[in-house]
């Protein structure tokens, strides 16, 4: 995994290839598939999150809570769901941490 991240943050690396043992509710799980499947560079925001696993957007509060459990913050792309607006907004490593890993990424963001 040490590998990765480096050849990650390298900008060698824009998937991760890696086993790990599933954990949270079924309702978490559905909502950590639909980060998975954000690509590098890109950006969705919450509520295409909550459309992809499934919810109405009555339920993005609890989706972003969900996307704020997820244990594997850099390798399931958390820091790719932005606000509906383009703003950036809550990430459990820190705005500034959300806003270097997308740069890293080269996605450009509204000014």
């Amino acid at each position: 995994m040490a590998g990765q991240l480096r050849e990650y943050f390298a900008g060698a690396r824009t998937r991760f290839d890696l086993e790990f043992v599933r954990g949270g509710s079924a309702f978490q799980q559905r909502v950590w598939e639909a980060l998975d499947g954000i690509p590098y560079g890109s950006t969705v925001t919450y509520g295409e999150i909550a459309a992809k696993a499934g919810e109405p957007r009555e339920r993005v509060r609890m989706v972003a809570a969900a996307i704020g459990a997820n244990p594997l913050v850099v390798v399931r792309p958390c820091h790719r769901v932005i606000g509906a607006n383009g703003a950036l907004t809550g990430y459990s490593g820190g705005l500034e941490r959300k806003q270097r890993l997308l740069e890293l990424e080269h996605v450009l963001l509204p000014a």
